[in-house]
């Protein structure tokens, strides 16, 4: 199990979800019709 679990954890795999998680983050903050959950903590 820890082999696998490191096998999903390389550097590749990294960047593919850090780009990801950018491009949620960007489309959620540039949307006009954003739900209210968003703006709870501002």
């Amino acid at each position: 199990m820890l082999n696998f679990i490191r096998s999903l954890l390389t550097r590749e795999n990294g960047w593919a979800l850090l780009i990801a998680l950018i491009l949620v983050l960007l489309t959620i903050l540039t949307s006009n019709d954003a739900p209210l959950w968003i703006y709870q903590g501002f």
